[in-house]
């Protein structure tokens, strides 16, 4: 484990490589499971907000789902996450020209028509956080068989899981934060280039 101000981060997100493969997974993730993806607290008041801009982008069943249960709902677990159409895929699910799964809240952030990307969550994923009451726990999530093709591609571009969501976690914990990660992920391959 590593520890980043009140941060602990599992060296998997170092020592594992990571790129989502749309073309293989199609956006499975926001499919599969037995909830909706994790918001945040202070991010409730910015999906109220933002719903008005991203409701045209919707589908029928995914408005419906929201109109019936909320823009966002408690799950069984107590925390906050996104409704679900009837038990499935998640509510702000859209499909492009060849099916796959997207996110409707980052199609309208990528139309400029608002200002927030989506849930944290959901932008850090394969990274799951913990909150505890003096720290923060950043775990790597792993989701067999439906990212076994990210890992593969990760691997064969060689691409480090903290450096995938390198932008998430500078949107999460700030730049110098992340900086220190890098340092951290350096010293730690010379290591085992030492070895």
């Amino acid at each position: 484990m590593i520890q980043i101000a009140d941060t602990i981060i599992s060296e998997d997100i170092i020592e594992n490589d990571f790129v989502c493969n749309l073309n293989a997974c199609k956006g499975a993730c926001c499919i599969e499971g037995d909830a909706g993806a994790p918001v945040d607290e202070n991010e409730l008041e910015i999906m109220e907000q933002i719903y008005p801009a991203v409701a045209p982008y919707l589908t029928e069943e995914g408005r419906a789902a929201i109109d019936a249960q909320g823009v966002y709902i408690k799950g069984s677990d107590g925390e906050w996450e996104t409704p679900l159409i009837n038990g499935g895929e998640c509510a702000y699910v859209i499909r492009n020209e060849k099916g796959w799964a997207l996110c409707a809240i980052e199609q309208a952030y990528n139309d400029k028509k608002i200002g927030w990307k989506k849930p944290i969550s959901c932008h850090l994923y394969p990274i799951r956080l913990q909150e505890y009451t003096s720290f923060t726990a950043a775990n790597y999530h792993r989701w067999h068989p439906i990212c076994d093709d990210a890992c593969t591609l990760g691997k064969e571009l060689q691409v480090p899981i903290y450096k995938f969501v390198k932008e998430a976690l500078i949107r999460k914990f700030g730049s110098q934060w992340y900086e220190e990660l890098e340092l951290i992920a350096a010293h730690l391959k010379d290591k085992k280039i030492k070895k």
